[in-house]
Formats: structure tokens, sequence, C-alpha cells
């Protein structure tokens, strides 16, 4: 496996299959790398903690680093380049033209975290420019994420095939993520009820509970589970556009837009948790 830092070196690796990163890898990414390797071709991982996502009372300066264990890891996985830039080698001089798509990435996590998509993309794009891969590998875990990635290439024609992946949960249906390790033990077993919330939400809405009840009943959950609810919202797939609170899914028109994204994200202590399944998909 060769590990390389600079833009130059990054040219002799081109047209790979690619799993970008933010490191302290875990199973999720394993996932990501493994669907990778189905492909032909090689796999190139990135692991760069993109300051431009982060907000100034967010948790950069704390987001876990721990890069001999996450080499270690691509290795192992049988990894055939990581890219390991910095700052400076991402952004020279601060001069990348900044990257945006404002009617997806205003909502959901993005209402509450401004600029953060803005600074997803502007990095999501500098490394296809710099990789040039053939197809990118993105989890539904980070939905908004995938479906702004996806818009991104299709509007500037980038030629890069954005796969998605599934999901991967732990034993208590907690979503794989890097995060999670900030949690105490009392947090994790808290932290298992967001999954289970939208669980029984997404039951009630293919039941016929109309979207604000569901909606309801899930916040109710949060507050008994003592989650922290920081929202919980249900979008149309296609281009997250919103849905009635007074009327149930109509499952016609939700399977023709892909599908409908039940979201939901909740603050333990510090600590901010994403989580997502579909209905109607």
């Amino acid at each position: 496996m060769k590990v390389i830092h600079t833009v130059e070196e990054a040219a002799e690796y081109q047209g790979l299959n690619f799993v970008p990163t933010m490191g302290a890898l875990h199973i999720g990414h394993e996932a990501l790398i493994r669907e990778a390797k189905k492909h032909d071709g090689d796999v190139a991982v990135s692991i760069f903690i993109n300051p431009k996502q982060f907000g100034p009372s967010e948790d950069f300066d704390k987001y876990p680093r721990d890069m001999e264990k996450d080499l270690s890891f691509c290795n192992d996985l049988g990894v055939k380049v990581v890219f390991c830039p910095k700052n400076e080698e991402m952004y020279p001089d601060d001069s990348v033209t900044p990257v945006t798509r404002p009617a997806l990435s205003e909502v959901m996590c993005g209402r509450r975290r401004p600029g953060h998509f803005d600074g997803v993309t502007t990095a999501v794009a500098r490394l296809f420019r710099i990789l040039r891969p053939s197809r990118a590998f993105f989890g539904w875990k980070d939905a908004q994420q995938l479906i702004i990635v996806r818009a991104l290439v299709e509007d500037l024609e980038l030629g890069v095939d954005i796969v998605p992946v599934d999901t991967v949960r732990e034993r208590d249906g907690l979503a794989s993520s890097s995060r999670n390790q900030y949690l105490s033990v009392s947090e994790r077993e808290k932290s298992s009820a967001l999954y289970r919330a939208l669980l029984m939400g997404a039951k009630m809405a293919k039941g016929g509970s109309t979207v604000g009840e569901f909606i309801a009943e899930i916040r109710g959950a949060f507050s008994e589970a003592r989650l922290e609810s920081e929202y919980v919202e249900v979008r149309y797939l296609d281009d997250l556009s919103s849905l009635s609170s007074e009327l149930p899914i109509l499952e016609s028109a939700a399977r023709e837009r892909g599908g409908c994204l039940l979201a939901g994200a909740v603050v333990l202590d510090r600590t901010r948790l994403i989580d997502n399944i579909w209905i109607f998909d």
C-alpha cells in the first residue's frame, strides 16, 4: 500500500475506485472499502479532516485522529493507495473556489450547521479533481451528504459514478460513526433509542398515520430516552422536498420519487448523532 501526501503524487493514481474519509475508520468505512473492491480496479482512500465543514463551535479540534491505526486498517483491507493531504495541499493559499448546492444543503442538517455542506462539496470536488476516480463510494448513513454529492456530480458533469452503500449498524442498532467513541457507557445505552424511534415512526407511516402524528411520536420517544431532539423530518429522496404534516404519506407518490427519507438528529451532552431510514423505497 502506498501513502501519498501531494497533488503531484496523486497524478500516478487516477481512475481508481475511491472512498473519501475523515479518518477514525470503523466498520462503516470497512463496508465502503469492501464494496469498492467488488468493482473493477484498485481502491484509493483519502484521509483528510476537512476544516471547512466544521462550524466555529463544533468539534474540529477534538475530532478523533489516529493516522497509524487508520493506515493499518486500510492496509489490512488491501487498499492500493491512501491520500493524506495537509490542509495547504487541499486549499493552497485558501484560494480554492467554494462549491455549493443551496437547495439541498440548507435543509435538515444544513439548517442547524450553516456552511457545513458547502465545506463538504468544496472538499469532495477538489478530491475528485485531484484523483479523478472512476467511482466514489458513500454511505446512506449520511444520506443528505450522499444526495448532495450525487447532485454535484450530475450538475458539474464530473464523470464519477457515485455508488451508495447501506448503513452499517452496531448490535444495538446504532449507526456506525466516528463520533460514537465520544459516548459514555450511559449515553451509549440511550443512543440506541434513535434508531428504534425511527423504526416506530416508519411503521406508523406505513399504517396511515399523518406525518405530524408519527413525527410527534418520534420526538416523544426521544424525550423519554432523554435524547435532546435537534430535528425529525421526512422528505422525498429525489430532491429532499418536504411533505405536508397534516397528511399521511401516499405510497404511490413516494415510490415515484424514490421513496421517502425519515431522518433525525439528537444530541447527548455535546455529541451529535444522526440517522435515517427509508419509507416506501
